[in-house]
């Protein structure tokens, strides 16, 4: 009866410890959160709605970054403000994840690289908003806008370049 009860409790315990674990994995929380395929079928992944690379800037991009600009002329006074500054800074932060799905033929690597320096930038800005600090939001904005205009050099030959 004791080997029977052990072994319920054992079972238990196997399970509120894989739900841990899977409550870890799907809410992206602790050493779990390791992004991992969860289903294969076409459906899942990652495809263009948009092959246009203009077309993908004109409506993912400019109307974001028009808007931040916009908001980060004065000191957000209320935190309707501060968060309109946070929702504009992470779409632009986690658009530049899209860019590297859409890699072009020639210079691969620069392209790469000049997405992954905005979405850094734009991840600054986004947590300089959360703790309302106006001159650190400016300051990565800045930087947010040298790495894209660095790329819209490199790959658009100097077109479309950001003003703050």
């Amino acid at each position: 009866m004791k080997l029977v009860t052990g072994l319920f409790c054992l079972a238990g315990l196997m399970v509120v410890a894989g739900m841990g674990m899977l409550k870890q994995e799907t809410f992206g929380v602790g050493p779990a959160a390791v992004p991992a395929a969860r289903n294969s079928s076409a459906e899942a992944r990652v495809e263009s709605v948009e092959d246009s690379m203009h077309e993908f800037m004109e409506y993912v991009f400019q109307p974001t970054y028009r808007r931040l600009s916009q908001q980060l002329k004065t000191t957000p006074t209320d935190n309707q403000g501060w968060k309109a500054i946070k929702s504009d800074s992470l779409i632009l932060a986690e658009s530049c994840n899209l860019l590297i799905g859409r890699q072009p033929e020639d210079d691969a690597q620069d392209w790469c690289r000049h997405a992954v320096s905005a979405r850094s930038a734009g991840g600054e800005l986004y947590r300089a908003a959360k703790t309302k600090d106006f001159a650190a939001s400016g300051a990565a904005y800045r930087r947010m806008l040298e790495h894209c205009n660095a790329c819209h050099r490199q790959f658009e030959d100097g077109k479309h370049i950001l003003e703050q």
